[in-house]
């Protein structure tokens, strides 16, 4: 994979990728989420997905109490069953990753931080570069950025390559998540370009959606994402993660996106290092069915906590 060192030859290779054929990759996407996941193996897949989750919490009126809760939730997300894995990661704003590293101490579960502007990613370059590095020196294990979407519907492709370049680089050792909002990109073959272009200026995971808007992630632009970084591994040699986010609630929608992760990119991608999960209900969910499994029977909602 060349280095990236002029627009010019950035717009060529992401004007040399191939169309996305939409009615394709709907079908295809359609037709995975009839297949069904074997009960000898439900269980297995529901840890899975349990530790592929990353508890979030990104909303105005969270304070340290809750960020507390959440932690101990990651931590233990059945505390009656230690069986159950602990999630992937906590992710919240900036000035709530000291109380959830405080909270986590030296447990294997990582801190992301959302910045560069979250939502809506319009900010100046010098904001954006600050609020990653006040979050990586609270300690954030992970930086979840948003790009700049009206530059990139508006062909300034070489701008969102710089910063997602900056923001890596301010990233030290945290590793970094672009976050596309794929539903404001339009097209598949926007969502598939700008999959390359993170991937090119050195994201570590991209990720679909910001939960805040109207359409966030959706299994064909899963599969779309999932094609991108099998292709980019393929032929960069280094493996970057897939993250879905926003509207997936229930074991059903994590079944679905884990055969098509499967399918799409193959087993070597079903781990917490390559494919995550953005959600705050999900959770619930999976304890509830994972319990269902063992006892034959459902379970109330309310048996877990709101967190």
């Amino acid at each position: 994979m060349p280095t990236i060192e002029s627009e010019t030859q950035l717009r060529a290779l992401l004007g040399g990728l191939s169309g996305v054929d939409a009615v394709g990759v709907e079908a295809r996407a359609a037709k995975l989420a009839t297949r069904s996941i074997k009960k000898s193996t439900k269980m297995t897949a529901i840890d899975l997905a349990i530790s592929m989750v990353d508890l979030t919490t990104l909303e105005g009126a969270d304070t340290p109490g809750r960020v507390r809760s959440l932690c101990t939730k990651a931590l233990r997300p059945d505390p009656r069953d230690l069986t159950v894995p602990s999630v992937a990661a906590v992710c919240v704003y900036p000035d709530l990753v000291t109380q959830a590293k405080t909270a986590l101490g030296d447990a294997d579960v990582a801190v992301a931080a959302v910045a560069t502007a979250f939502p809506s990613g319009r900010a100046s370059m010098a904001v954006k570069l600050l609020d990653v590095r006040e979050a990586v020196e609270a300690g954030a294990d992970e930086i979840d950025m948003v790009i700049d979407r009206g530059a990139f519907l508006a062909g300034r492709l070489g701008q969102v390559y710089e910063e997602i370049v900056a923001v890596k680089h301010a990233c030290g050792e945290a590793h970094l998540k672009v976050i596309l909002e794929t539903g404001e990109l339009v097209t598949y073959d926007n969502v598939r370009r700008a999959s390359w272009l993170a991937m090119l200026a050195g994201a570590d995971f991209i990720k679909t959606s910001t939960g805040k808007v109207s359409v966030n992630a959706t299994p064909p632009v899963a599969l779309v994402m999932l094609e991108a970084a099998r292709d980019f591994a393929e032929t960069s040699g280094r493996v970057v993660g897939v993250k879905v986010a926003g509207g997936i609630r229930t074991t059903k929608d994590a079944m679905k996106y884990l055969v098509i992760v499967n399918e799409t990119a193959g087993s070597a991608w079903l781990t917490p290092q390559r494919f995550r999960f953005g959600a705050s209900s999900l959770l619930n969910d999976l304890l509830m069915q994972r319990l269902k499994q063992q006892r034959g029977a459902y379970v109330r909602p309310d048996e877990f906590s709101g967190d």
